[in-house]
């Protein structure tokens, strides 16, 4: 509780906890839409679009003002974005062609404009080479304001076209049918990532921003197949990975918080991807496994009702005498201990009979075993038959 405080006290990190919560809230709910369209390389693109807009709004204005820059690097983002988009219409190009291709060349333009200010004798400390990989430490409160002004209207557009988004990210063609201006809705939403982007840019920087904006939302869709549940996983993840990352900063001295923030979020990927109870790999491992315990368990409890059958008074059957119909000693070891957990079969001396559970269970499983070999016999003369 004492260090709780103590952080709450501390301006420079509350403010930095604040607004990085804040990136990564806006990130994950716009980076839904991105990873859903399958446009996740668009927020790397974006990212790095806009930092000759950073530069040559500075160059312009003289001007370090996080206002002005924040305006350049949103003005050369959305001039990336109409630029990647003509090129996939009106050319052969792919959309991650063209998305790579305006990566680099923007990014590239950026860094000789970068190189070019740090040989200005009035922009020695200009700073803006911290847009690179962020730095964090230099938000101030009146930055919070800009970002919820930003954020907040990027997260309005949102709710207020809904219904248009959720049709434009499942199926833009149902959506076309229906009237609804797809190019401009694309538009909209492409700029609402791009207020998402340029926010975090003094924190997370260039070179990491695409990751805030994909992993949320990597995350997120492991744990649901609803939209409005994965938005809201998505803006979850992203505000605690803000937060987390800028507080774990503050704790080690000389840790930066943008990387910091990204290794989190990556972390939070990680755990989705091998615990998320519908997808996770170990949790499905884990299903898997018990599938195909449950199903050698059923096995032997028809072999068992098979083996009843051939006596007019049933009577125990050894462990051997089943194993002799497929399984090894082992196996149908096991899967008579899960039977007895079960109540399907019972010890009597040295030998197992069903219960009358089970016999009636076995009965179901012949049924449905026949019907499926008859299914299959149907397809396969229907697959012989003449035409």
């Amino acid at each position: 509780m004492e260090a709780l405080l103590s952080w709450v006290d501390d301006y420079t990190l509350r403010t930095v906890a604040l607004g990085s919560a804040m990136l990564g809230l806006v990130s994950g709910v716009l980076g839904t839409f991105a990873l859903l369209r399958r446009q996740s390389l668009l927020g790397d693109a974006l990212s790095h679009a806009a930092l000759p807009g950073i530069a040559l709004a500075f160059l312009f204005t003289r001007s370090k003002s996080i206002l002005v820059l924040v305006m350049g690097a949103a003005v050369a983002a959305w001039l990336g974005a109409l630029l990647i988009d003509s090129v996939v219409r009106n050319t052969r190009v792919k959309t991650d062609a063209a998305m790579a291709v305006v990566l680099s060349v923007f990014f590239g333009v950026g860094l000789v404009l970068l190189t070019y200010i740090q040989r200005l004798p009035d922009a020695g400390k200009s700073g803006l080479d911290t847009f690179l990989f962020g730095q964090a430490a230099a938000l101030l409160e009146r930055d919070l304001y800009l970002m919820a002004a930003l954020g907040g209207g990027a997260l309005l557009v949102v709710a207020l076209l809904w219904k248009e988004f959720k049709l434009l990210a499942f199926d833009p063609g149902f959506a076309s049918s229906l009237g609804l201006p797809i190019r401009g809705l694309e538009r909209v939403l492409t700029t609402a990532l791009v207020i998402a982007i340029v926010i975090g840019l003094q924190a997370v920087g260039v070179v990491l921003m695409s990751a805030l904006v994909v992993a949320p939302a990597a995350a997120a869709r492991q744990w649901t197949n609803r939209l409005s549940a994965m938005v809201v996983i998505s803006g979850g993840f992203g505000a605690v990975s803000g937060a987390s990352g800028a507080l774990i900063s503050s704790s080690v001295p000389r840790l930066p918080t943008g990387p910091m923030i990204v290794i989190v979020a990556s972390g939070i990927v990680i755990l989705s991807l091998l615990f998320a109870p519908r997808r996770g790999l170990v949790i499905g491992a884990l299903r898997k496994r018990a599938g195909r315990k449950r199903l050698r368990s059923e096995v032997v409890l028809v072999d068992l009702y098979l083996l009843s059958l051939q006596h007019e008074v049933r009577h125990p059957h050894t462990t051997e005498s089943i194993a002799g119909m497929r399984y090894q000693s082992g196996d149908v070891v096991a899967s008579l201990d899960t039977l007895t957990a079960r109540g399907l079969v019972a010890r009597s001396g040295a030998g197992w009979v069903l219960t009358e559970t089970g016999e009636r269970l076995a009965k179901e499983l012949l049924m449905l075993e026949q019907d499926a070999s008859e299914a299959q016999l149907a397809v396969a003369l229907a697959g012989r038959a003449p035409r």
